[in-house]
């Protein structure tokens, strides 16, 4: 089942594309749903391909397949259709991968794999991720990591963390920590009785402890992106 947020922006692409046989640009679709960010349409476009109703191609800018409808949109004689954007064409070395799509995510600032940050709050840029990266039906998002105290687990300084957004976590999970509705930090998670420990992965940061209620889980790593 779509949210209403969901119906209208799948109901706005469909009417654009019968319309004009193009795609509505990011900004359109926001200013078509009356959100304040572009970020909502990217978790709703998000959604809509976890569900199975929309798809993003790779390699072309700004391209879309409708591949469903829902039931209450559903007419006779409606088709899958490609909103075809602009080719984008891939090096001249490179092969291109047939099957392979990509989403994008905000990338929302930069968080602290060392000492903590101040907290996160906006979008810096957007960044392509393979949608194979992407975990469970949850919204993701991704932070450009600042600092040096994960590189054991294989996170280094300017790699971009691909996040799953939950607030709950199990041991041993590497998570988006917020302390004290003030700081944002990258750590292992660890929880002893009514304390949160914040592990490093590397022995030259102490591990940190916390009462329980000054330490919230903002999200899950379940990818990373690493430019050489």
């Amino acid at each position: 089942m779509l949210t209403r947020k969901q119906l209208e922006l799948l109901d706005f692409i469909k009417t654009r594309m019968d319309a004009d046989g193009v795609p509505p640009s990011f900004d359109e679709m926001k200013d078509a749903l009356d959100l304040r960010s572009k970020s909502g349409i990217h978790r709703l476009i998000t959604a809509l391909e976890e569900r199975g109703f929309i798809r993003r191609l790779a390699h072309r800018a700004r391209a879309l397949e409708i591949v469903k409808l829902p039931d209450a949109m559903e007419k006779p004689g409606f088709s899958p259709k490609l909103i075809k954007g602009d080719k984008v064409d891939p090096p001249r070395a490179a092969l291109p991968i047939e099957g392979v799509y990509a989403l994008e995510l905000p990338v929302m600032g930069r968080i602290a794999a060392g000492v903590p940050i101040e907290a996160i709050s906006h979008i810096s840029h957007h960044i392509a991720v393979p949608g194979s990266m992407l975990s469970g039906n949850g919204q993701h998002y991704a932070l450009e990591v600042k600092g040096d105290s994960m590189i054991e687990a294989g996170i280094n300084d300017g790699d971009i963390v691909v996040i799953r957004e939950q607030n709950t976590a199990e041991n041993g999970d590497i998570v988006v920590a917020l302390v004290e509705d003030a700081e944002a930090t990258l750590k292992r998670f660890r929880r002893r009785g009514a304390m949160i420990a914040l592990e490093a992965a590397n022995p030259a940061y102490e591990t940190r402890v916390f009462p329980d209620h000054l330490v919230k889980v903002q999200g899950r790593l379940v990818g990373l992106i690493r430019s050489y």
